[in-house]
């Protein structure tokens, strides 16, 4: 969420990295820039603070530089049930020096949700009809508003996806487990950004909004930062996840 959210990742990703022995890490994007879209800075900044892969939401699309970058650059997604034609693609077969395969996908959800996209059900089960050999391994990224919705997601993919979260919302959700059949799941992962907030922006302007109803230039918070998000173990030759844990580690400017 902005730079806050930013400076947290290219500062504790690396250190997690190291003491947790990750070997994949992708982070949700969309508020990156200034709260609200990323752009190409961001973007870099993320995949230079040990990001592998960036996958996003419905505000994809609010800084037009994206447009051609998410043509070049496969390692940022934009969800997969978008028309034909938009920019970019929703999935991403990544791989390792080492070898290590996963399948990556973004979807984005209908329920509340301004967008009229296709229905996630029926493309992730395309994708997964279609690239599933690629790896055991299945991330899918499920951007969604309603809880319902993710939770179907989770259900409907248990067996078949290694991990199911949800993202959109920003605040972490304490559902995190593993399904009947090995599949990952937790309704959100919460976000990397300033907890003294209203999900990232400064608290007092969105007070002020829900009391006046007036347009509002919506700032982002800076205070008390936190990484959330969840740290999963996952057999490579099966797919089937292990352990599923939330993350939530508090970070500092340099300068206080």
């Amino acid at each position: 969420m902005g730079r806050p959210g930013r400076s947290a990742v290219q500062d504790l990703v690396p250190r997690l990295v190291e003491s947790e022995g990750i070997d994949l890490v992708i982070a949700n994007a969309e508020n990156a820039a200034g709260g609200m879209g990323v752009d190409i800075k961001s973007a870099e900044e993320l995949f230079s603070g040990g990001v592998h892969i960036l996958t996003s939401g419905n505000h994809i699309w609010k800084k037009k530089e994206i447009y051609p970058y998410l043509e070049n650059r496969t390692r940022l997604l934009r969800p997969a049930n978008y028309p034909s034609g938009a920019p970019g693609r929703g999935w991403v077969e990544w791989r390792d020096k080492r070898g290590l395969r996963a399948l990556v996908i973004n979807l984005q959800g209908r329920v509340f949700m301004p967008s009229h996209v296709d229905d996630p059900f029926r493309c992730v089960d395309a994708i997964i009809k279609e690239h599933g050999d690629y790896s055991p391994v299945v991330v899918v990224d499920m951007h969604a508003e309603a809880t319902s919705e993710k939770n179907a997601m989770g259900w409907f993919l248990d067996g078949r996806a290694s991990v199911v979260y949800g993202t959109h919302t920003h605040v972490q959700t304490a559902d995190e487990r593993i399904l009947p059949r090995g599949t990952a799941y937790i309704t959100d992962l919460g976000m990397c950004g300033a907890l003294d907030s209203v999900i990232g922006i400064e608290k007092e302007t969105v007070i002020e909004g829900f009391l006046t109803q007036l347009p509002r230039k919506f700032d982002v918070a800076r205070e008390n930062v936190m990484l959330q998000g969840i740290v999963i173990e996952t057999d490579e030759e099966t797919g089937k996840t292990r352990d599923i844990r939330r993350l939530r580690v508090p970070w500092k400017r340099e300068d206080g």
